[in-house]
């Protein structure tokens, strides 16, 4: 049914059933050229693949090259390094000879400096017992000076007259034990400054603080005085006479004397002392209190007066404002009124005379003795020397930090064909 088939469209193009001669023809025709495409083309791989195999040697050679390039510079630089450490370590080694050298040397003259002065110290220790030896009465002398000093501070200090007095009487004792009759004028000096102190009146200061304590102690048991009147004037009152013939006198005088029952006048001359209040009375207790702590401590500071001007103070205000009639006001006035009679000055020596002569021949004995010492150790042994020990310079002065880094990356080489030689060295050049 499809060769039947015929086109009936003027205006359509033939179709390739209705052409069947014309196109074996022209496949007929063509059939030459392509057999000219395939030569050329065939010719053209081989060229490629020739330029592709000459590329990739010329790749190879170039990257062998390069290799061998880099091995050539590594291995001068590890000579480098290995010259440079060996330099190095050269330099350290003679260094370290040399600091060993002069450390041995200046140990060498500490030894003989120590050896030099333990042999004075020999000297000087023998030098020092034959003095003992020659003297070994000093130490009486020094206890002495000792003794005469505590003797001051007891004194002057303390105010202690008994203590200084044994004192010195001990050091005396001392001084009497060297038996040398050279220190007579110091023992004469001791003797004054004895009797000095013996001939100065011991006054008792425990006794008098116990006994201001005890009166004030017993200042809030004093009764107050009453309110004090002054005395009225006397009046001299009328009498009655016997006479008759005075019956008008006597009647005047009788009705005067009754009515003197009713009205009474005085006239009194002189200051009222009224009544203390609670408060007031609280006030006049520490007032007084007061006045006999300032006694107690005038006592130890040798301070008569103020001793004796609180004293009195204290008695005048106990007159003044307590019952006279009382037996306790009485006895606290009493006693206020014994101690103010007491002496609490002591006039104490300025000075010991036999302290600055003791002291005196302490210091001349002693440098005299320190002088014989130097004399005999300058003769026992030599002047040590003294260690010479060398300061040790530094032996690396300049210290030159060379870095080297290079990195050879073939050009036109893939990523697995890459060479990457990264070095870093620090050096030191040590001179001297």
């Amino acid at each position: 049914m499809t060769d039947k088939t015929t086109n009936t469209n003027p205006t359509a193009a033939p179709s390739a059933k209705d052409k069947p001669a014309v196109t074996t023809s022209k496949t007929t025709k063509t059939a030459p050229p392509a057999t000219k495409q395939k030569k050329s083309g065939s010719k053209t791989g081989w060229v490629a693949i020739a330029l592709v195999l000459a590329l990739g040697g010329g790749l190879y050679y170039h990257g062998h090259q390069q290799g061998l390039q880099q091995q050539q510079q590594v291995a001068a630089l590890q000579q480098q390094i290995a010259t440079m450490k060996a330099a190095m370590q050269a330099d350290q080694q003679q260094t370290l000879g040399m600091v060993n050298n002069e450390l041995r040397t200046a140990q060498q003259n500490v030894e003989q400096g120590i050896s030099q002065q333990q042999k004075s110290i020999d000297s000087l220790q023998t030098a020092i017992a034959d003095l003992k030896g020659q003297e070994p009465n000093d130490w009486l002398l020094a206890e002495a000076d000792y003794l005469v000093k505590m003797a001051g501070r007891k004194l002057w200090l303390e105010h202690d007259v008994t203590s200084a007095t044994l004192l010195l009487e001990a050091a005396d004792h001392r001084i009497a034990e060297l038996n040398d009759p050279s220190l007579k004028g110091l023992r004469q000096a001791m003797s004054n400054d004895i009797t000095a102190l013996k001939s100065i009146t011991v006054v008792d200061r425990d006794g008098i603080v116990l006994r201001l304590n005890s009166l004030e102690n017993s200042i809030d048991s004093l009764p107050l005085a009453n309110a004090v009147l002054a005395k009225a004037e006397p009046q001299q009152n009328p009498t009655v006479s016997q006479s008759v013939d005075d019956w008008k006198d006597n009647l005047i005088t009788s009705l005067k004397n009754f009515s003197e029952h009713f009205i009474t006048y005085r006239k009194r001359d002189g200051s009222v002392v009224p009544l203390l209040s609670p408060k007031q009375d609280f006030y006049l207790q520490q007032n007084i209190t007061n006045k006999l702590e300032t006694a107690i401590a005038a006592v130890y500071r040798d301070q008569g007066t103020i001793y004796r001007e609180s004293i009195a103070t204290a008695i005048k205000w106990a007159q003044q404002y307590y019952d006279l009639s009382s037996p306790k006001t009485q006895s606290f006035i009493a006693g206020l009124q014994q101690l103010e009679q007491q002496n609490v000055n002591v006039d104490y020596p300025a000075k010991l005379q036999s302290q600055a002569m003791i002291t005196k021949l302490v210091n001349q004995v002693l440098r005299n003795k320190m002088t014989s010492i130097g004399e005999a150790a300058k003769k026992a042994a030599p002047k040590a020397n003294k260690p010479i020990i060398k300061v040790i310079a530094p032996a690396v002065k300049d210290a030159v930090k060379k870095p080297i880094k290079q990195i050879a990356t073939p050009q036109n080489a893939d990523a697995n064909n890459k060479a990457v030689v990264s070095y870093s060295t620090t050096t030191k050049e040590e001179t001297k």
